[in-house]
């Protein structure tokens, strides 16, 4: 099976952020590139609270993923950064809010993050 892009569905074709795709679909998984917190239909940031910067994260891997084919349900690795690890529990209750059962496997670390973002979010998902 060949690799498949996968872009956000309000993402503006004509506008590029970097050398890197929204997701790569191949062989049933999905790798969706470090999200953040930005809407799509503009191309801008938008910041926020740790917890409102989460959402907006995690509303647009959702987005990525069901333009695959998949569901949140389907995720099954998650890598976070934080700008600040002593959001953790903040974050943490939005994050545990986007998944039913069983929860992905997850490593969150503390990193430098561009443009005054509180968060960013990368994620390998099984489509069934």
């Amino acid at each position: 099976m060949q690799k498949q892009k996968i872009a956000h569905p309000d993402r503006d074709p004509n506008f590029t952020t970097g050398a890197y795709s929204d997701g790569v679909l191949i062989d049933g998984f999905l790798f969706v590139s470090g999200q953040v917190s930005v809407d799509f239909k503009s191309s801008k940031f938008i910041l926020g609270t740790i917890e409102e910067e989460t959402a907006r994260t995690l509303d647009n891997i959702k987005a990525i993923i069901e333009s695959a084919g998949g569901t949140m349900d389907d995720i099954v690795k998650c890598s976070v950064h934080l700008a600040d690890i002593n959001d953790f529990d903040r974050y943490n209750v939005v994050y545990e809010s986007y998944f039913k059962g069983i929860k992905p496997a997850r490593i969150t670390v503390q990193s430098v993050l561009a443009e005054n973002l509180k968060v960013e979010i990368d994620a390998i998902v099984k489509i069934s």
